[in-house]
């Protein structure tokens, strides 16, 4: 059956993650419904990964499949775009191999994180307000130790259905523009909550409440209890998923 990919972007302040839950509606749950009414035939939506309840995503990718009657890609990109939420926008739908599959065929997952120290009414609901400067060399030096491990399950949301907590950290850095600070991370897969959890926890750092011992036995520890804070979700976005170049037709 033909595959394909679909490359979207969304403001996730008003869904409760990628994923329907029964307190609120996920962002799969919309582009269903609205991919369903356009085709006029039930269409299954499948995402490269989760999203917590308010992160947003820059560029998320999604694969469902249809046999149905040919259509015009650039046409149902219009006709999704008129029929969602102003907060979800879909950019392209691209043929792929049968075989491919938006999560598993993902080689890699970026985030970024976005802290301010200015109050900001226009930005609050997109960035987090922290009331210090963070040290960036201390904790961009910490980024540098992350890379050196595998097992992150202290930053890992307790009691998920994972496998594993195995992961590879390709890239991890912070950068300042202005009164905005951006950490952004890339591996090739990440655990629930991870992100933000690793975000809380360097930012311990950048107030001079950890140093790189302390910060190698939290991660050694495999305890989630050992790690900082979660930072909030408002403030992460998905940036980008990548996939080999050969699932393209």
């Amino acid at each position: 059956m033909p595959r394909f990919f679909m490359t979207l972007s969304y403001n996730g302040r008003n869904y409760v993650g990628w994923q329907a839950q029964p307190n609120g509606t996920g962002v799969q749950q919309v582009l269903e419904v609205s991919l369903s009414t356009i085709l006029r035939r039930e269409v299954k939506i499948t995402g490269a990964g989760r999203t917590d309840a308010g992160v947003h995503a820059r560029r998320m990718i999604a694969h469902f499949d249809w046999d149905g009657d040919p259509f015009e890609k650039t046409e149902l990109v219009h006709k999704l775009n008129n029929f969602l939420p102003k907060d979800i926008a879909v950019q392209e739908i691209r043929p792929v191999r049968p075989d491919a599959h938006a999560r598993f065929s993902a080689v890699s997952r970026t985030y970024s994180y976005h802290l301010t120290t200015h109050k900001d009414p226009f930005q609050h609901e997109q960035t987090f307000r922290i009331h210090f400067n963070p040290d960036m060399e201390q904790m961009n030096g910490l980024c540098d130790v992350l890379k050196e491990y595998a097992d992150f399950t202290s930053f890992s949301k307790l009691h998920t259905d994972v496998k594993t907590n195995i992961c590879r950290i390709d890239q991890a850095h912070w950068e300042r523009r202005g009164d905005h600070y951006i950490f952004t991370i890339t591996a090739d897969r990440f655990l629930r909550n991870m992100v933000r959890a690793i975000t809380g926890t360097l930012l311990e750092a950048g107030r001079g409440r950890l140093d790189e011992q302390g910060f190698r036995r939290i991660i050694e520890a495999g305890d989630r209890k050992m790690a900082g804070d979660s930072v909030p979700g408002h403030a992460l976005f998905l940036e980008d998923v990548a996939y080999p170049g050969d699932i393209w037709l």
